[in-house]
C-alpha cells in the first residue's frame, strides 16, 4: 500500500481502485443521516454493514464497464430468445417445470427489457481486467446503497458518482409498467427487502401499494392483498423459482397465466436469472452458433468459460444455478480441490442443477475493516447501464458483506 494525494491506495500504483480515508465525522450522525434518506441499514444488528470510506474507480475503467455491460446485456438477451419455448434448455437452466407453460405462453418483452431491474455482479481487478460472475435480474437488492446512499457519500467527499440518474430510469421504467402494488418477503419487517421496495415506489413518482408478500392470497386466479384488495399489476421482490416449493406456487402461477396478473421482473427474467444462462453463451460461442463478430470478441474479453460439468484443469467455481447472496458457491483449486464455500447463505442446489464457471479473483483493497474483496456491481434499469454497487467482504460475496460506495475519479 502507498499514499498518494492523501489517498491509501491498493496494489502497484494507484490502479484502478483508490480507497479513501474514512471521512473521520461521527458515525453515529453519518448512519442517522443515511437513516433519514431511506438506507435504514447502515448499521445492522448492532454490526456496521457500511463502510465509511470511498472507494473509487479510474474513469476510463468505468467507462468500458459501462460498455462491457451493454454489449452484454444485449448478448444474453438474445440468448433468450434464441432458448424461448426450448424445453431441454429449460430443464439444462434449472428452470422449475411449474413454470414452463407460463414462459411459453407468455408474450416475451420487447429486445432489451426481459427485465427492466437488473444488476451484473463483476471482478473488475487492479489491472483494469472486466470478468462477468452473474447477473441477477429478477429481485436484485443494493439499490438503495448505490441509487441514494453512493450518491450522497460521493458528493459529501467531492467525488463524482455515475449513479445520479437511477431514480429517472426507474421512473421511466414503472411508468411502462404501472404496478399497483409493489411486495416482498416480511414487508416491514426486513429493513433490506422493505426499503428496497419503498425506495422504488418513492422513486416511480407513482401511488403503489407496499405489502408483504406473506400475506398475499389467490382467489380463483386473481391476486388479492391482506384487506381483499385486488392486485392486478405486482412488482415483486419474490424469486420466481420459489413457485415451485412455495404452498401458493400452482395459485400464483395459474393467475399469471390466466392473464389476470401482470407480474414485474417480467416471467422471462427467470432466464436471464439462471447462471446457466452463462454456460448456455458459453456453449453457443464455442459452437459458433447465434452471435456476430463483436459479440464474440465481447464474451471472450468480459465473461468465463463456464460449463454445466466441472470440465476445468484448473481453479474453479461451482454455484447453484439459482443461489443468492453467496449461498451454493463453492471454490476449487488448481488441483480440484474445494478450497472454500460458503457458510452462511442458504445451498439451493439441493433443490436446483449446478454450474461450473472459470475462477477468477476479486481485487483486494485495504479497509477500516481489514483488507477485503471488492466486487463491483452495475445496474441497468431500463435497459440501460447506470449505477455502481460496491460490496467488500470474503473471495465469497455473502449476506455478511459489506457496503461501501463506489465513485469515479
Amino acid at each position: 500500500m502507498t499514499e498518494v494525494g492523501g489517498l491509501r491506495v491498493t496494489g502497484a500504483g494507484a490502479g484502478v481502485f483508490s480507497t479513501n480515508p474514512p471521512s473521520h465525522q461521527d458515525r453515529a450522525h453519518r448512519v442517522k443521516q443515511l437513516y433519514d434518506l431511506g438506507f435504514t441499514w447502515a448499521d445492522w444488528d448492532e454490526e456496521a454493514y457500511w463502510i465509511d470510506q470511498i472507494v473509487t474507480m479510474d474513469h476510463g475503467t468505468y467507462n468500458e464497464l459501462e460498455r462491457a455491460s451493454a454489449i452484454l446485456w444485449g448478448i444474453l438477451d438474445r440468448t433468450v430468445r434464441y432458448i424461448h419455448r426450448n424445453h431441454d434448455l429449460y430443464s439444462l437452466l434449472g428452470i422449475p417445470t411449474i413454470l414452463w407453460s407460463m414462459l411459453d405462453e407468455r408474450p416475451i418483452p420487447e429486445e432489451g427489457l426481459i427485465s427492466r431491474y437488473a444488476r451484473f455482479d463483476y471482478a473488475v481487478t487492479q489491472d483494469g481486467t472486466i470478468k462477468l460472475l452473474e447477473l441477477n435480474a429478477d429481485t436484485p437488492t443494493g439499490y438503495v446503497e448505490a441509487a441514494i446512499a453512493t450518491p450522497w457519500l460521493c458528493e459529501q467527499a467531492g467525488i463524482s458518482s455515475p449513479n445520479t440518474q437511477m431514480k429517472e430510469h426507474v421512473a421511466v421504467a414503472w411508468s411502462v409498467e404501472r404496478p399497483d402494488t409493489a411486495a416482498c418477503i416480511s414487508y416491514g419487517s426486513h429493513k433490506e427487502d422493505s426499503g428496497t421496495i419503498e425506495a422504488l415506489v418513492r422513486h416511480s413518482g407513482l401511488e403503489v401499494r407496499c405489502v408483504d408478500c406473506l400475506e398475499l392470497w389467490v382467489d380463483n386466479g386473481i391476486l388479492k392483498d391482506s384487506e381483499g384488495r385486488v392486485i392486478e399489476r405486482m412488482f415483486a421482490l419474490y424469486p420466481k423459482e420459489w413457485m415451485a416449493v412455495d404452498e401458493g406456487g400452482d395459485a400464483l402461477a395459474y393467475a399469471i397465466e390466466s392473464d389476470q396478473l401482470q407480474l414485474f421482473n417480467s416471467p422471462h427474467s427467470i432466464l436471464l436469472q439462471s447462471k446457466g444462462l452463462l454456460a448456455t453463451v458459453w456453449g453457443m460461442y464455442e459452437l459458433g452458433l447465434l452471435f456476430n463478430e463483436d459479440e464474440r470478441e465481447a464474451i471472450v474479453k468480459f465473461m468465463l468459460p463456464a460449463y454445466n460439468k466441472p470440465v476445468f484443469s484448473g481453479d474453479f467455481v461451482s454455484k447453484s444455478m439459482f443461489g443468492r447472496e453467496g449461498g451454493s458457491v463453492r471454490l476449487f483449486d488448481g488441483d480440484g480441490r474445494l478450497e472454500i464455500e460458503d457458510q452462511d447463505g442458504f445451498d439451493t442446489s439441493v433443490m436446483f442443477p449446478t454450474v461450473y464457471q472459470k475462477r477468477v479473483e476479486l481485487p483486494q483493497i485495504l479497509t477500516t475493516v481489514g483488507e477485503l474483496h471488492l466486487l463491483t456491481g452495475m445496474f441497468v434499469i431500463n435497459g440501460k447501464p447506470c449505477g455502481i454497487l460496491g460490496r467488500a467482504g470474503g473471495p465469497i460475496t455473502g449476506n455478511t458483506s459489506h457496503f461501501i460506495a463506489l465513485g469515479v475519479r
